[in-house]
Protein backbone atom coordinates (compact mmCIF):
# COMPACT_ATOMS: atom_id res chain seq x y z
CA UNK A 1 0.00 0.00 0.00
CA UNK A 2 2.33 2.89 -1.07
CA UNK A 3 0.11 6.14 -1.56
CA UNK A 4 2.33 9.64 -2.78
CA UNK A 5 0.98 11.94 0.41
CA UNK A 6 1.49 16.18 0.99
CA UNK A 7 1.93 18.13 3.57
CA UNK A 8 1.75 21.85 3.65
CA UNK A 9 4.18 23.88 6.03
CA UNK A 10 4.77 27.40 6.05
CA UNK A 11 2.66 27.42 2.91
CA UNK A 12 4.68 25.57 0.13
CA UNK A 13 4.10 21.61 -0.23
CA UNK A 14 6.47 18.86 0.86
CA UNK A 15 5.98 15.94 -1.49
CA UNK A 16 5.96 12.28 0.02
CA UNK A 17 5.50 8.82 0.00
CA UNK A 18 3.43 6.31 2.84
CA UNK A 19 3.98 3.28 2.39
CA UNK A 20 1.19 1.56 5.19
CA UNK A 21 0.79 -2.49 5.75
CA UNK A 22 -2.71 -4.17 5.41
CA UNK A 23 -3.36 -4.90 9.31
CA UNK A 24 -3.31 -1.38 9.92
CA UNK A 25 -7.17 -1.81 8.86
CA UNK A 26 -7.40 -3.99 11.59
CA UNK A 27 -4.70 -2.50 14.52
CA UNK A 28 -2.62 0.44 15.19
CA UNK A 29 1.26 0.33 13.32
CA UNK A 30 4.77 1.13 13.95
CA UNK A 31 5.79 4.20 11.32
CA UNK A 32 9.20 5.09 10.22
CA UNK A 33 10.08 8.43 9.21
CA UNK A 34 12.76 8.61 7.36
CA UNK A 35 14.73 11.77 6.21
CA UNK A 36 17.05 12.08 3.37
CA UNK A 37 20.62 13.66 3.01
CA UNK A 38 22.30 16.93 1.64
CA UNK A 39 20.97 16.95 -1.90
CA UNK A 40 19.41 13.77 -1.70
CA UNK A 41 15.38 13.18 -1.95
CA UNK A 42 13.33 10.71 -0.37
CA UNK A 43 14.55 7.81 -2.96
CA UNK A 44 18.15 8.26 -2.12
CA UNK A 45 20.85 6.34 -3.96
CA UNK A 46 20.27 3.78 -5.37
CA UNK A 47 16.44 3.60 -4.22
CA UNK A 48 17.51 2.84 -0.74
CA UNK A 49 14.77 4.22 1.05
CA UNK A 50 12.66 2.89 -1.30
CA UNK A 51 13.52 -0.35 -0.20
CA UNK A 52 13.75 0.15 3.25
CA UNK A 53 10.43 0.94 2.74
CA UNK A 54 9.02 -2.04 0.87
CA UNK A 55 11.02 -3.93 3.99
CA UNK A 56 9.57 -2.51 6.61
CA UNK A 57 5.68 -2.90 5.15
CA UNK A 58 6.63 -6.62 4.69
CA UNK A 59 7.44 -6.64 8.43
CA UNK A 60 4.14 -4.57 9.08
CA UNK A 61 5.80 -1.49 9.99
CA UNK A 62 4.41 1.95 8.31
CA UNK A 63 7.17 4.54 6.96
CA UNK A 64 6.72 7.97 5.65
CA UNK A 65 9.73 9.69 3.69
CA UNK A 66 9.57 13.13 2.15
CA UNK A 67 11.57 15.41 0.11
CA UNK A 68 12.77 18.56 2.10
CA UNK A 69 11.47 21.71 0.89
CA UNK A 70 14.00 23.10 -2.31
CA UNK A 71 14.64 19.19 -2.52
CA UNK A 72 13.39 16.29 -4.89
CA UNK A 73 9.79 16.97 -5.85
CA UNK A 74 8.95 19.28 -3.06
CA UNK A 75 8.11 23.26 -3.67
CA UNK A 76 10.71 25.42 -2.64
CA UNK A 77 14.27 26.20 -4.06
CA UNK A 78 17.65 24.92 -2.82
CA UNK A 79 19.32 27.99 -2.10
CA UNK A 80 16.93 28.61 0.30
CA UNK A 81 17.46 25.82 2.06
CA UNK A 82 19.11 25.53 5.79
CA UNK A 83 19.42 22.94 8.80
CA UNK A 84 17.62 25.12 10.65
CA UNK A 85 14.73 25.34 8.15
CA UNK A 86 15.04 21.03 7.58
CA UNK A 87 14.46 20.58 11.14
CA UNK A 88 11.51 22.83 11.40
CA UNK A 89 10.23 20.72 8.49
CA UNK A 90 10.98 17.47 10.50
CA UNK A 91 9.02 18.47 13.56
CA UNK A 92 5.97 18.95 11.11
CA UNK A 93 6.57 15.63 9.35
CA UNK A 94 6.54 14.28 12.50
CA UNK A 95 3.13 15.80 14.05
CA UNK A 96 1.60 14.83 10.07
CA UNK A 97 2.57 11.16 10.99
CA UNK A 98 1.45 11.57 15.13
CA UNK A 99 -1.96 12.55 13.91
CA UNK A 100 -2.65 9.63 11.56
CA UNK A 101 -5.09 7.37 12.75
CA UNK A 102 -3.63 4.19 11.73
CA UNK A 103 -0.26 4.80 13.63
CA UNK A 104 0.75 3.35 16.77
CA UNK A 105 2.01 7.31 18.31
CA UNK A 106 3.72 5.55 20.97
CA UNK A 107 6.35 3.66 17.95
CA UNK A 108 7.25 6.09 16.17
CA UNK A 109 10.93 5.77 15.03
CA UNK A 110 13.49 8.28 12.97
CA UNK A 111 15.69 7.27 10.52
CA UNK A 112 18.26 9.66 8.98
CA UNK A 113 20.88 9.69 6.39
CA UNK A 114 23.82 11.89 6.19
CA UNK A 115 22.61 15.01 6.43
CA UNK A 116 19.49 13.48 7.41
CA UNK A 117 20.48 12.00 10.21
CA UNK A 118 21.98 15.42 11.51
CA UNK A 119 18.21 16.09 11.60
CA UNK A 120 16.56 13.03 13.27
CA UNK A 121 19.52 13.26 15.92
CA UNK A 122 18.35 16.61 16.46
CA UNK A 123 14.76 16.41 16.58
CA UNK A 124 15.13 13.35 18.37
CA UNK A 125 16.74 15.38 20.94
CA UNK A 126 14.04 17.69 21.35
CA UNK A 127 11.15 15.78 21.71
CA UNK A 128 12.46 12.63 23.21
CA UNK A 129 8.91 11.74 23.94
CA UNK A 130 8.08 11.31 20.73
CA UNK A 131 10.76 9.31 19.21
CA UNK A 132 10.46 5.59 20.55
CA UNK A 133 13.71 4.43 18.34
CA UNK A 134 16.46 6.60 16.41
CA UNK A 135 18.30 5.12 13.33
CA UNK A 136 21.11 7.14 11.80
CA UNK A 137 23.33 6.45 8.88
CA UNK A 138 26.20 7.71 8.45
CA UNK A 139 25.15 11.09 10.25
CA UNK A 140 26.90 13.85 9.54
CA UNK A 141 26.80 15.23 12.89
CA UNK A 142 30.23 17.38 11.31
CA UNK A 143 28.35 18.99 8.74
CA UNK A 144 29.73 22.56 9.44
CA UNK A 145 32.97 20.78 8.89
CA UNK A 146 32.76 19.14 5.85
CA UNK A 147 31.23 22.35 4.12
CA UNK A 148 34.21 24.46 5.08
CA UNK A 149 36.61 21.89 4.10
CA UNK A 150 34.99 22.19 0.46
CA UNK A 151 35.13 25.57 0.57
CA UNK A 152 38.75 25.79 1.10
CA UNK A 153 39.20 22.79 -1.74
CA UNK A 154 37.42 24.71 -4.16
CA UNK A 155 38.67 28.26 -3.25
CA UNK A 156 34.90 29.71 -2.94
CA UNK A 157 33.86 33.16 -2.34
CA UNK A 158 32.02 32.87 1.21
CA UNK A 159 30.77 36.50 0.19
CA UNK A 160 28.79 35.70 -2.74
CA UNK A 161 24.95 34.89 -2.10
CA UNK A 162 25.48 31.68 -3.47
CA UNK A 163 27.84 28.84 -4.67
CA UNK A 164 27.53 26.16 -6.53
CA UNK A 165 27.60 22.65 -5.69
CA UNK A 166 27.35 20.27 -8.20
CA UNK A 167 24.56 21.59 -10.07
CA UNK A 168 22.73 23.25 -6.74
CA UNK A 169 22.76 26.72 -5.67
CA UNK A 170 23.91 26.54 -1.93
CA UNK A 171 23.13 29.67 0.03
CA UNK A 172 25.64 31.90 2.57
CA UNK A 173 22.39 31.27 4.45
CA UNK A 174 23.20 27.65 4.68
CA UNK A 175 26.73 28.54 6.13
CA UNK A 176 25.73 30.58 8.34
CA UNK A 177 22.89 29.09 9.71
CA UNK A 178 25.21 25.37 10.21
CA UNK A 179 27.67 28.10 12.40
CA UNK A 180 24.63 28.07 15.39
CA UNK A 181 23.76 24.80 15.59
CA UNK A 182 25.69 22.31 18.60
CA UNK A 183 24.45 19.54 16.54
CA UNK A 184 25.79 16.90 19.88
CA UNK A 185 24.53 19.58 22.28
CA UNK A 186 20.58 19.34 20.73
CA UNK A 187 21.14 15.44 20.25
CA UNK A 188 21.77 14.73 23.73
CA UNK A 189 18.71 14.95 25.87
CA UNK A 190 17.59 11.58 23.45
CA UNK A 191 17.63 8.98 25.96
CA UNK A 192 15.76 6.15 23.85
CA UNK A 193 17.96 3.54 21.73
CA UNK A 194 19.91 4.21 18.82
CA UNK A 195 21.19 2.12 15.95
CA UNK A 196 24.63 4.01 14.20
CA UNK A 197 24.84 2.34 10.82
CA UNK A 198 28.03 3.35 9.06
CA UNK A 199 30.60 2.21 6.25
CA UNK A 200 34.41 1.72 7.16
CA UNK A 201 35.14 3.14 3.78
CA UNK A 202 32.69 6.30 3.73
CA UNK A 203 34.98 9.30 2.62
CA UNK A 204 32.37 11.73 2.97
CA UNK A 205 31.54 11.60 6.44
CA UNK A 206 33.71 9.50 8.41
CA UNK A 207 32.91 6.44 10.44
CA UNK A 208 34.57 8.36 13.80
CA UNK A 209 31.33 11.02 13.54
CA UNK A 210 29.19 7.51 14.68
CA UNK A 211 31.71 6.82 17.54
CA UNK A 212 31.23 10.54 18.52
CA UNK A 213 28.15 10.45 18.58
CA UNK A 214 27.93 7.46 21.22
CA UNK A 215 30.53 9.20 23.15
CA UNK A 216 28.95 12.77 23.38
CA UNK A 217 25.64 11.96 23.06
CA UNK A 218 23.88 8.15 23.48
CA UNK A 219 26.59 5.96 25.54
CA UNK A 220 25.10 2.55 26.58
CA UNK A 221 21.71 3.39 24.43
CA UNK A 222 24.17 3.04 21.30
CA UNK A 223 25.08 0.33 19.06
CA UNK A 224 27.49 1.30 16.14
CA UNK A 225 26.58 -1.04 13.19
CA UNK A 226 30.32 -0.88 11.33
CA UNK A 227 29.69 -2.36 7.55
CA UNK A 228 33.25 -3.29 6.12
CA UNK A 229 34.30 -1.98 2.94
CA UNK A 230 30.82 0.08 2.28
CA UNK A 231 30.71 3.30 1.31
CA UNK A 232 29.11 6.92 2.17
CA UNK A 233 25.57 5.89 0.55
CA UNK A 234 26.05 2.20 0.92
CA UNK A 235 26.10 1.79 -3.13
CA UNK A 236 26.62 -2.06 -3.30
CA UNK A 237 24.02 -4.87 -3.26
CA UNK A 238 25.78 -6.68 -0.50
CA UNK A 239 26.27 -3.51 1.61
CA UNK A 240 22.68 -2.32 1.09
CA UNK A 241 21.37 -5.63 1.83
CA UNK A 242 23.40 -5.76 5.62
CA UNK A 243 21.85 -2.38 5.95
CA UNK A 244 18.17 -3.45 5.73
CA UNK A 245 18.82 -6.24 7.58
CA UNK A 246 20.03 -4.24 10.60
CA UNK A 247 17.63 -1.85 10.55
CA UNK A 248 14.53 -4.74 10.57
CA UNK A 249 16.31 -6.33 13.40
CA UNK A 250 16.28 -3.21 15.50
CA UNK A 251 12.66 -1.98 14.86
CA UNK A 252 11.32 -5.31 14.95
Amino acid sequence: MQKAITLTHRGMTLRGMEHIPEKSLDEKVPAVILFHGFTGTKLEPHRLFLKISRALEKQGIASFRFDFLGSGESDGDFEEMTVSKEIEEAHAIVDFVKRDGRIDPSRIYLLGLSMGGLVASVVAGERPNDVAKLILMAPAGNMYELITETIRQENIDVTAPYFDHGGNLVGRSFLEDLQTINVFERAKPYDGPVLLIHGTEDDVVPHRVSHLYEQLCYGSRATVHLIEGANHTFDGHRWETEVIKTILGFVS
